[in-house]
């Protein structure tokens, strides 16, 4: 009888440890941001996922990547909603994909550059916004956006007047959770880097994701000593026809010192940061 107490009560001692572990373990995972830079070929899609459950998803490559990579992708993940798309310019490897994601899951909110452009599949995405009722935003710089779970996302880019050509006018968000700052730059081109660098607004991020793809067109020597990011993600195809990314740009990231990673290498590649150190995880 005695040994029978004792196992009864060393039984319970073990579900309760266990059940305190788990615990801790589910708090400490729900204590970090997650970003991933899905590899989505020659296009861009980001999805962020703050410690507070929010899920914003940044641009869904192209329709084919929407189809066969962003929807798997999220539904593998457990999302059930988004609570924010954000359009950074509507070139079609980054607005594609959002028909099909719109079509399947719920958006609490698009936000937007507003540059007039009139393909077809540009003008089929608002026609869906607007078929579902998603509240539509434009940003522009200096914008707070408030997303649970972030300490800080500042909108950087665009402001009017507009630059010339689309790439230049693109979102960018400056994100920030804890010591951990991340910088999305869409497609902006050397013009654009010079206005946000001029607008006395903070560039410096430990994260940054490569403009248009890694194209020497962007991420000038000024821009990358502003920024001085410790790890660098571009989002190209391999074999692409652009030659992106350019060796410029490489040479230029090696002179800051980032560690440089590229979707067509190591496929999807993925963020983690408690708020204090960051570390990467590549899903291919």
């Amino acid at each position: 009888m005695y040994q029978k107490r004792n196992w009864t009560r060393f039984y319970r001692i073990l579900v309760l440890v266990a059940a305190v572990l788990l615990a801790a373990g589910t708090w400490a995972q729900g204590q970090e941001l997650t970003i991933h830079f899905l590899d989505v070929g020659q296009g861009d899609s980001i999805l962020i996922q703050t410690p507070a459950g929010a899920n914003i998803l940044v641009d869904a490559g192209d329709t084919r990547a929407g189809n066969q990579v962003v929807v798997p992708y999220l539904q593998r993940l457990g999302v059930k909603s988004l609570d924010m798309v954000v359009i950074t310019h509507p070139h079609f490897d980054h607005i594609g994909g959002l028909i099909p994601v719109l079509e399947k899951f719920t958006v609490g909110r698009v936000l937007a550059d507003g540059q007039i452009h009139t393909s077809r599949t540009y003008e089929n995405l608002l026609i869906l916004i607007d078929q579902k009722g998603i509240p539509f935003r434009l940003a522009r710089a200096g914008d707070k956006l408030e997303i649970p779970g972030l300490d800080e996302v500042l909108v950087l880019n665009p402001q009017e007047p507009f630059l010339k050509g689309l790439n230049n006018n693109s979102v960018v968000l400056a994100v920030t959770y804890g010591e951990t700052s991340v910088l999305l730059t869409g497609d902006i081109e050397a013009e654009a880097e010079r206005r946000i660098l001029e607008g006395n607004i903070p560039a410096r991020a430990n994260i940054l994701k490569v403009a248009h793809h890694g194209s020497r067109t962007s991420s000038t020597p000024e821009f990358l000593e502003a920024v001085q990011p410790d790890t660098a993600v571009i989002s190209a195809g391999a074999d692409n026809n652009y030659g992106h990314p350019h060796p410029e740009t490489l040479v230029n990231l090696k002179a800051v010192g980032s560690q440089v990673f590229q979707t067509s290498a190591a496929g999807t590649i993925i963020v983690v940061s408690d708020g204090s150190s960051c570390r990467i995880v590549i899903d291919n």
